[in-house]
């Protein structure tokens, strides 16, 4: 048996949403500043970031484009000729990050913090990196986050920064990109 929808109703002419008059045009402009005023303000004062930024990595201050992944728990870098060893008791990861300004290769030598395990997406298995702890200018704040290392050459963009390095301090704004070149001044770690 086949049911029959009811006909549409009318829907009664209220006018239309323009200002009739100056001071409606005058209300309507301050409602729209206000939004947008509001709207680049977060609770706790957290930057408004783009899904991709230029930062600052090191005391070497090495410039690069970083991808603002909040799907990705971890953040990693571009590196490569990555060394673990031992200075002493202290266990040590020596790796080369690449300057993209003017493709000058870093090496840099840091304590190993952990090590993890990361599921490959075009993989079946996972393979183990080095972490290490790495100073990071994004916008106007320098933070010391856990990275891990390892060749991202046949990715667009040379870092990734996870959400547990943007927690608290970050929202990202997926329409934007480089809202903010990083301006720290002292960052963390030695070179």
């Amino acid at each position: 048996m086949s049911r029959q929808l009811p006909p549409p109703r009318e829907l009664e002419d209220h006018g239309s949403l323009r200002p009739r008059s100056f001071g409606g045009v005058l209300i309507l402009c301050a409602s729209v500043y206000f939004h947008s005023a509001v709207a680049q303000t977060t609770p706790e004062n957290k930057q408004i970031l783009g899904w991709v930024e230029r930062v600052l990595v090191s005391s070497a201050y090495i410039s690069m484009k970083a991808k603002l992944d909040t799907g990705a728990k971890t953040s990693s870098l571009h590196a490569t000729g990555i060394e673990r060893f031992r200075r002493g008791d202290q266990r040590m990861v020596r790796f080369d990050v690449e300057d993209p300004q003017d493709g000058s290769r870093l090496t840099l030598e840091r304590p190993l913090v952990r090590k993890v395990r990361i599921k490959e997406q075009d993989a079946d298995g996972s393979n183990s990196r080095p972490v290490v702890m790495l100073s990071v200018c994004i916008g106007q704040a320098q933070r010391d986050v856990e990275v891990n290392l390892v060749d991202r050459s046949r990715f667009i963009y040379p870092f990734l920064i996870g959400r547990s390095a943007l927690a608290g301090h970050v929202v990202v704004d997926p329409d934007e990109t480089f809202t903010q070149p990083p301006v720290c001044t002292v960052m963390g770690e030695e070179s």
